[in-house]
């Protein structure tokens, strides 16, 4: 994904727009591109009951194409000088389906076309900036600048397994930097909401989940510590919740909860970049997941060229996921891309690349090729 960094690394993604504006600006990218897939299994074959895959060719990586979407998105943010070194802060940011990315509605422009991305007011000042409302969290931007491959087919997220989040209910600090060096804080205000559970009104936390970041960008020198946690609330309904773990039957018996989850989901992330160094960029996150017994390694690193108005790249990564049962092997996977770009100038970009998953799963497999344009306004 085309991280929103408009200043230094996750200050200007959490506290945009940093520079004064009398008016608010009109912004935005659109990114189209054209996909050939080879999916391993996408379906059940009715009749044999056997594994169907997807073969064939999309756009902007909708329906049974893999990987990440194409992340086009129209906004218009600005600011207002309150004096004394202050200012008010403000971003409203809708996500735009280009094409069909779902399924079902390739002729009626009706699959969520509009959603909302980050969207915030706030205050900004020399002591740092706070703002209210829908944001990238902290950890997800601050290795955003280390995805050569953001939001296309060969995004990180989409191959590797990478788990970027925005919170709905954020709410959110940046410092200011000293000497390269910033953090970002970032927690989700329950309100009863789940992460598509339903209403769980014990989601009552002003910290239900929260994120932190520390930055250090200083020339061409990266690196990033963050750490995230996704309260358990969040996972289960009001009654699951309620109920706790166990469940008591009418006659007196004590059987499991199936849908009560004990544990928080929760994350922490290295990244480490040597960006744009006389053309070159060299790139490497570790993410480690752990929800319970299950947990899961990451990682991957990236390489890329720049030479004139054009770049070549390429990235490595693996997955481990230790299923947390006894007697069962982690699940391994592994995937490499390589691509070209060319930038007709610095808001038109064309690219071409290619990317192959190989997975212990078989039903994960899949490689494709992407024919891509991206324009920011």
């Amino acid at each position: 994904m085309n991280k929103k960094l408009i200043t230094l690394a996750v200050a200007t993604a959490m506290a945009a727009p940093a520079a004064a504006m009398a008016e608010a600006v009109l912004y935005g990218k659109l990114h189209m591109s054209i996909d050939y897939a080879d999916v391993e299994a996408t379906a059940i074959d009715p009749v044999t009951g056997e594994s169907v895959g997807f073969k064939g060719w999309g756009l902007n990586g909708g329906g049974d194409l893999p990987g990440a979407g194409r992340a086009n998105r129209i906004g218009v943010k600005g600011s207002e000088d309150l004096g004394n070194g202050l200012k008010a802060i403000y971003q409203v940011e809708f996500g735009v389906r280009m094409t069909e990315e779902g399924y079902g509605n390739a002729a009626s422009g009706a699959n969520d076309t509009i959603t909302m991305r980050n969207s915030f007011v706030g205050l900004a000042g020399n002591w740092g900036t706070f703002l209210v409302g829908r944001h990238d969290s902290p950890m997800k931007i601050s290795t955003g600048k280390l995805d050569l491959f953001a939001d296309t087919m060969a995004d990180y997220n989409g191959t590797i397994g990478f788990d970027d989040n925005r919170f709905d209910n954020a709410i959110a600090y940046i410092s200011p930097s000293f000497s390269g060096f910033q953090l970002a804080a970032a927690t989700h205000a329950g309100g009863g909401s789940t992460l598509g559970f339903g209403e769980n009104v014990n989601a009552d936390s002003l910290a239900e989940g929260y994120s932190l970041a520390g930055i250090y960008s200083n020339g061409p020198f990266y690196a990033a510590l963050s750490y995230e946690s996704i309260g358990n609330e969040l996972f289960m309904d009001s009654a699951d919740s309620l109920t706790g773990k166990n469940i008591v039957l009418p006659n007196g018996r004590v059987v499991a909860n199936p849908g009560y989850v004990e544990d928080d989901y929760t994350k922490w992330r290295a990244g480490l970049g040597l960006l744009d160094w006389n053309g070159f960029t060299l790139a490497a996150v570790y993410e480690n997941q752990d929800f319970g017994d299950p947990s899961a390694d990451l990682w991957q690193i990236q390489a890329g060229y720049a030479f004139g108005n054009n770049q070549v790249k390429a990235m490595y990564g693996a997955n481990s996921y230790d299923l947390g049962v006894n007697n069962v092997d982690d699940i391994d996977a592994d995937a490499w891309a390589i691509a070209f770009d060319h930038n007709f100038s610095k808001r038109t970009k064309a690219y071409v690349l290619y990317t192959q998953v190989d997975s212990d799963l078989d039903v994960e497999d899949w490689d494709g090729f992407s024919v891509g344009m991206i324009h920011s306004f």
